[in-house]
């Protein structure tokens, strides 16, 4: 995904990177975010302080900070690229917010909110044991330092696109942005990341904005609105049975309506903003404004795409022979950006790039901080005897969290396909495990640790053989698959499993169900690893 612009042989008349005053507008942007990070180091005292915002937050600020923390610079390329590229029909995933807000502000947010809990992890143990506990937690540690991997990576590659330094300096930038965020979100806790979140936000939306308005004005209208099929898109029916169809409408609703469901009633990053609120109440509304946002932005960043799109193909000498609309359209803003933008403008639009990745890299290593300190650590009983050695952890945690994130943004370049592909199969490949384990501890009475167990390992062999069975010789899957069927399987797997009476049997009946249990999911993957090596060979 990666490609310097020197590698790019821009066409002339680019200009292929960025001026002094661009640059001066980001490392103003840095300065600022690690100023509040210091100003809020020194405000906060207490661990709950530090995870929680001491429980106080508004509901705006919240609802904000969740929109930027889950949208990242991920979102911000991916979007336009996947409308340039593939067409518009990603754009329908807007129609599933009510059934998104319905669903968690009704039944999952009251259910959490009024929990007396730091981590969402607890309420597992409080229904499961500490098991499934421990389980979840590892789940969510593995989702998000995937993610932030994955986050790191784009935004160096935008960098390295504005910049026009080699490939083999991205991770040398990797290293740098990385080190940037987790400096002010080890030093402020929960409500630097906050604050800084949504002045992130709203630097994200002025930088689409700007983007249009420049590209209308360069164009002298709206004629780059698409008013007909562009030739490079795909076919993309309102509903295909055919699971190789990669994108339908239908199955883009379905599968934002359930990522979404399942990072409300089981993210960390999510349970922990309505924890930080007053009440239920507070909670679902700083959720109905994420909603909103949300909806605003794919609306925004769709017609970014169509903007671009109908530039270049207007310009058509300005594409390159490694960034044009059949490949690597997720870099074709920021080489807008770089190369049309007025000087001074183009910083504020990379600090616009930059911030998203920052606000959803700040959120992710505070976050998992907690869950290490709250649900491993606590879980060991390595627990500081004082509130100042608690958030002396906590910071050195978040340290450590940012370092691990930095070293997988550096595998996560291998996976193939466009930025939302490439997320859903990496990622993406947890969350219906995760909430699995959620929907057994709130919804299902009957549930064992035995059944929600295997109902998240199968749901995870679902949605990891439909991400990369391809490399099998299998037939490959749409991506829009790989999230429900975790979620259909875990749930159907789990609820079977849960059924069969194991509580008070002996250890002999026990053991020989989990060998029993555990013998398909291990042939499945030793089948799937036997036919990846005939391929190779």
């Amino acid at each position: 995904m990666s490609v310097s612009a020197q590698e790019a042989a821009p066409a002339a008349g680019l200009r292929g990177g960025l001026s002094v005053l661009d640059w001066a507008a980001v490392i103003a942007y840095f300065v600022g975010m690690v100023g509040i990070g210091i100003y809020f180091a020194r405000r906060t005292k207490t661990s709950e302080e530090y995870y929680l915002g001491g429980r106080r937050m508004g509901s705006v600020m919240i609802g904000v900070s969740l929109f930027a923390t889950m949208i990242s610079t991920i979102s911000y390329l991916a979007v336009p690229g996947e409308m340039m590229k593939h067409g518009p029909i990603y754009l329908t995933s807007i129609a599933s917010i009510p059934i998104i807000y319905l669903v968690a502000g009704y039944l999952l947010i009251p259910r959490i909110a009024r929990l007396p809990i730091t981590s969402a992890y607890e309420l597992l143990e409080t229904r499961l044991g500490r098991p499934v506990r421990l389980m979840g937690s590892v789940i969510f540690l593995l989702i998000r330092l995937v993610w932030m991997g994955l986050v790191i990576f784009t935004a160096s590659s935008v960098v390295v696109q504005a910049v026009g330094f080699r490939e083999s300096a991205a991770p040398y930038v990797s290293v740098t942005l990385g080190a940037i965020t987790v400096l002010y979100a080890s030093l402020g806790g929960l409500r630097a990341v906050v604050l800084t979140d949504v002045i992130q936000a709203v630097i994200m939306f002025m930088g689409a904005i700007i983007t249009i308005l420049l590209v209308t004005i360069k164009m002298g209208g709206v004629g780059w609105f698409p008013t007909e099929w562009a030739a490079n898109w795909d076919v993309q029916p309102f509903f295909s049975p055919d699971p190789r169809v990669r994108v339908t409408v239908v199955g883009s609703i379905i599968v934002a309506a359930i990522w979404w469901i399942c990072t409300a009633g089981s993210d960390q990053m999510a349970i922990q903003r309505y924890l930080s609120t007053r009440d239920v109440k507070a909670a679902r509304r700083a959720f109905l404004i994420n909603n909103c946002a949300d909806a605003a932005a794919t609306l925004l960043l769709a017609l970014l795409g169509f903007a671009i799109l109908g530039f270049f193909r207007t310009y058509p000498e300005y594409l390159t022979p490694t960034r044009n609309l059949q490949e690597n359209t997720d870099l074709l803003f920021p080489h807008f950006i770089v190369n049309f933008v007025g000087f001074g403008m183009a910083g504020l639009i990379m600090a616009a790039m930059l911030s998203a990745a920052m606000s959803s890299l700040s959120s992710g290593v505070n976050a998992s901080c907690t869950v290490i300190t709250t649900d491993i650590l606590g879980y060991f009983g390595k627990n500081p005897d004082s509130e100042a050695r608690k958030v002396a952890l906590a910071r050195r945690t978040s340290c450590l969290v940012g370092g691990v994130a930095i070293l997988l943004s550096l595998v996560v370049a291998r996976v193939p396909g466009n930025l939302i592909e490439i997320t859903n199969k990496t990622s993406n490949l947890f969350i219906g495990p995760l909430f699995s384990l959620f929907f057994f501890a709130l919804f299902v009475r009957f549930a064992t640790p035995m059944g929600a167990v295997f109902g998240a390992l199968y749901g995870f062999l679902a949605a990891f053989l439909i991400s990369f069975g391809d490399l099998a010789g299998w037939t490959p899957l749409s991506w829009q698959w790989i999230t429900p069927a975790a979620v259909v399987v875990a749930i159907i797997t789990g609820t079977g499993i849960s059924l069969v009476p194991t509580t008070g049997r002996s250890l002999f009946f026990r053991t020989a169900a989990v060998l029993l249990l555990a013998t398909p999911w291990f042939a499945a993957m030793g089948l799937f690893i036997f036919d990846c090596i005939a391929t190779i060979t």
